[in-house]
């Protein structure tokens, strides 16, 4: 028995050895990543200036929401080929704009296009009479609201989630989270606006989380918002209240979402139709449904085809 007792041990023994071995190697590795990611970081080229003081646009821009598209042409590197071929088209001030198309349409990269996240190979997005691309980023991006695809939350605070810069009263906020049916799951915290919230959000639900960037923008109030497939990771109860609440708070807003789920975009003013970079179709949704061969009505049928299996 002793000597078996010895034998386990020993095996124990470099079992153990063996597993913290391995931990170091898998350490030691993490870390010789981590500098060869921070000597990438250093060659990439920084993006335009947060601010050009000799041409900022007026406090109040933009005013209407009217968006405009110049022979847009889009390329991630410039050997790369283009993503975007040449998007032109106008979205009037206070529509709603629904952009669809197949999985690398261009659909993402369009909106990409609208905060500066890849600069124009050629041609213009224009603003409400400013062209976009002569303004800093700071005074561009902090008059866009956005909902994104995947709901970001910042290790810190309910109050700094939905007001990081400082900028609104706890009565403000306290009235959004009521707008977007989040006042009750804050007040049952017991430190209310003070409630901790942990880095990415995940001691919240992913449609609280959705929720509460919904809340960001209704505080901000901008004249333009984009939805980024902001409904493709929430269940249809979350999605039914996100757009209810876009419907009535954004009512004189453009908004432009880019469509997952198909009926989120049935009932916007105009409908945006993308496949290979190019427009195929952009007009009413109606008239699209009743157009024969229309790529918007394709999708539409696939997508009623495709949940009526059981797939969503």
């Amino acid at each position: 028995t002793g000597f078996v007792g010895m034998a386990l041990s020993y095996g124990l023994s470099l079992n153990m050895s063996f597993v913290f071995s391995i931990q170091n190697q898998c350490n030691l590795a993490n870390q010789i990543i981590s500098v060869e990611r921070v000597n990438q970081y250093m060659d990439i080229q920084s993006e335009a200036a947060e601010v050009v003081e000799e041409n900022r646009p007026s406090p109040d821009w933009p005013q209407d929401g009217n968006v405009e598209l110049r022979d847009l042409k889009i390329r991630y590197r410039k050997d790369a080929p283009l993503v975007l071929h040449g998007i032109t088209c106008r979205f009037e001030a206070g529509n709603k704009i629904g952009i669809v198309g197949r999985t690398g349409s261009g659909k993402t990269t369009l909106i990409g296009a609208l905060f500066r996240l890849v600069e124009p190979a050629d041609g213009k997005i224009i603003i409400d009479s400013v062209d976009i691309s002569t303004i800093g980023l700071h005074d561009l991006r902090s008059r866009l609201g956005i909902i994104p695809q995947d709901p970001t939350l910042f290790q810190g605070t309910v109050r700094y989630n939905l007001d990081p810069l400082g900028q609104f009263s706890d009565q403000q906020i306290w009235e959004v989270l009521d707008k977007c049916q989040l006042l009750e799951a804050v007040q049952e915290k017991d430190q209310g606006l003070d409630s901790h919230v942990v880095e990415d959000g995940s001691n919240w639900s992913m449609g609280q989380r959705q929720l509460f960037c919904l809340g960001r923008a209704l505080l901000r109030r901008c004249r333009i918002l984009v939805l980024d497939e902001a409904t493709a990771s929430i269940d249809n109860a979350t999605d039914a209240v996100l757009q209810k609440t876009i419907r009535t708070e954004f009512k004189y807003c453009t908004v432009i979402t880019v469509a997952h789920r198909i009926p989120t975009v049935m009932d916007c003013d105009m409908v945006l139709a993308m496949s290979d970079g190019r427009i195929v179709e952009y007009d009413k949704p109606t008239k699209l449904m009743e157009t024969e061969g229309s790529l918007f009505r394709k999708l539409v049928n696939e997508y009623w085809s495709y949940t009526s299996n059981g797939n969503i």
